[in-house]
């Protein structure tokens, strides 16, 4: 079922939409999306874990074709002009991550809840296969593999 555009705006404000090698939070984020008109903040966090398919991960590095904070910017303004939510923000990392550090952030902040997980949700997921980064994986045995690399 899809969300009902918010009456109030039609086409979402873009706060953030960036590649970056800062730090980024899923807090920052949602603070840059809120607003006396939105009374839902839906936020995703990619967070940099210890483990992948049973090995430990011991580093991981983002990199990025030139394009990719274009494709990401492109798909942020078509969900804005998608979807019926008040304000977007998205970051994704490049460069070297440490475990627990936020890697890929999505807030989306809407009149209600339905608009907001939805918009996250279809945000997530567009990123993910649509913008060319991939990640280089260290094992605790020093080995390591590329994810999502052509």
């Amino acid at each position: 079922m899809s969300a009902m555009p918010d009456p109030v705006q039609t086409r979402a404000v873009v706060v953030r939409a960036v590649v970056c090698e800062e730090p980024i939070s899923s807090a920052q984020h949602a603070a840059l999306v809120r607003g006396n008109d939105r009374g839902a903040v839906v936020t995703f966090s990619g967070v940099v874990r210890d483990h992948d398919h049973g090995r430990a991960v011991t580093d991981l590095q983002y990199s990025a074709h030139p394009s990719a904070g274009e494709v990401l910017a492109g798909i942020v303004a078509e969900a804005a002009d998608r979807f019926g939510v008040g304000a977007i923000a998205v970051s994704h990392r490049i460069g070297s991550l440490q475990i627990g550090q936020e890697a890929f952030v999505v807030a989306v902040a809407s009149a209600h809840r339905t608009a907001a997980f939805e918009t996250c949700a279809w945000l997530v997921d567009e990123v993910k296969s649509r913008v060319p980064i991939w990640k280089r994986q260290t094992f605790d045995d020093g080995t390591h593999e590329w994810v999502n690399c052509p």
